[in-house]
């Protein structure tokens, strides 16, 4: 979603990339100087850990040799769901054939969003994508026309997938790309083949901070919901609401928490509650009788975690681990990354056994999501 392009330039959406990410340039001078002797980067944040975070790329999972057979060799976000099927789901977004992604004045060849890409193995120490929704060409899971709007057009593109119950559910912010006109909702109850529609909510809700959500899927009939504006350009809180599993497809049910009268409460009007920042992708899980919480920190650039008891946990006073740093193209190593993004957790995955899925976009044809391996606090 975000390549690394010169300043004038804009990609097949009509946004100026480079601008996103400009602010990590610094950053990713520091982790190169970190990085060498040891293939260790860490970063220089209030928050972070003092030791170092240890990654490694385990392996593409898309691009041309990976999800080329399935006309979906550029491609990005493959947000990773187990399927009740016992497969691994990866719902990509902006899903493009041919050669190379689009370029400005190009038309876009098979322009799809999103897109299901299938492992038949679930175990994260053996993902391989060997199937797709559609087969031997992977279908856009819901309609989306990508209507022209003046010189954009719009998309569909994916903030979460998840099981709940034996049933999936996506969420999907729709409109053009960074100007959200609504989100909706949708199920699946054949591992992801067909989609029915739930419900929606307007983009400008909560000032626009329910537009990007994710959910943990605990064990005391709740989902917990944490979401933002879908806009890396813009200074965004992190509102938090419950919804019961039942009442998922119910627009009105979820229910914020925030401040007032002097303390936290359910049902309260719904207050930040991690300050404001530019958020780039979160993702939300319960894992290990834990919560963690992942998401790209636009400033200073890098994908960064925090583990935490519960839901209503104090995050300002949780520690940050930052796991991928950026770095220029071939600069890679350990866990820096050229033009990162995304960075959802692989299902399955433990505290000993973290997994992550990063996307990157520099050019035309290097447009991916990956696996990494992190070795995570707890």
């Amino acid at each position: 979603m975000t390549p690394i392009t010169d300043d004038n330039d804009t990609t097949a959406d009509g946004y100026s990339r480079r601008k996103l990410l400009k602010i990590g340039i610094g950053a990713a001078v520091g982790a190169a100087a970190l990085g060498s002797g040891t293939g260790v980067a860490t970063a220089g944040g209030p928050n972070d850990p003092t030791s170092p975070t240890l990654a490694v790329k385990v392996k593409n999972l898309s691009g041309p040799a990976e999800t080329g057979p399935f006309a979906s060799p550029w491609t990005d976000l493959g947000i990773p769901v187990r399927c009740p099927n016992g497969t691994m789901l990866f719902v990509g977004g902006d899903t493009f054939n041919g050669d190379h992604v689009p370029q400005p004045g190009e038309p876009a060849d098979d322009w799809r969003a999103p897109v299901g890409l299938r492992s038949s193995s679930a175990d994260p120490n053996n993902l391989h994508i060997d199937g797709s929704v559609g087969g031997g060409h992977a279908n856009s899971l819901v309609d989306e026309p990508h209507n022209p709007v003046g010189d954009k057009a719009t998309t569909a593109i994916p903030s979460d997938v998840f099981v709940v119950d034996g049933v999936m559910y996506m969420h999907l912010m729709r409109g053009v790309i960074y100007d959200t006109h609504h989100t909706d909702f949708w199920r699946s109850t054949d591992n992801g083949e067909t989609w029915e529609y739930l419900c929606q909510w307007p983009g400008d809700l909560h000032g626009g901070q329910f537009q990007q959500k994710t959910y943990a899927v605990a064990d005391d009939g709740y989902c917990y919901v944490l979401s933002s504006v879908f806009n890396r350009e813009v200074e965004s809180g992190m509102l938090l609401h419950r919804v019961r599993k039942d009442s998922l497809g119910n627009a009105d049910a979820y229910e914020p928490w925030g401040y007032a009268d002097g303390g936290w409460r359910w049902g309260a009007p719904p207050t930040t509650v991690f300050g404001t920042r530019k958020w780039g992708e979160i993702c939300f899980r319960a894992m290990d009788g834990k919560y963690v919480f992942t998401w790209l920190n636009m400033n200073a650039l890098s994908i960064r975690a925090m583990v935490f008891p519960l839901p209503t946990s104090d995050l300002t006073r949780t520690l940050e681990q930052t796991m991928i740093l950026p770095c220029a193209p071939g600069q890679e190593a350990a866990n820096l990354v050229a033009s990162p993004y995304g960075g959802f957790v692989v299902p399955g995955s433990t505290f000993g056994n973290f997994h992550i899925v990063v996307s990157q976009w520099y050019d035309s044809r290097n447009y991916r999501f990956m696996q990494y391996k992190v070795n995570m606090l707890s």
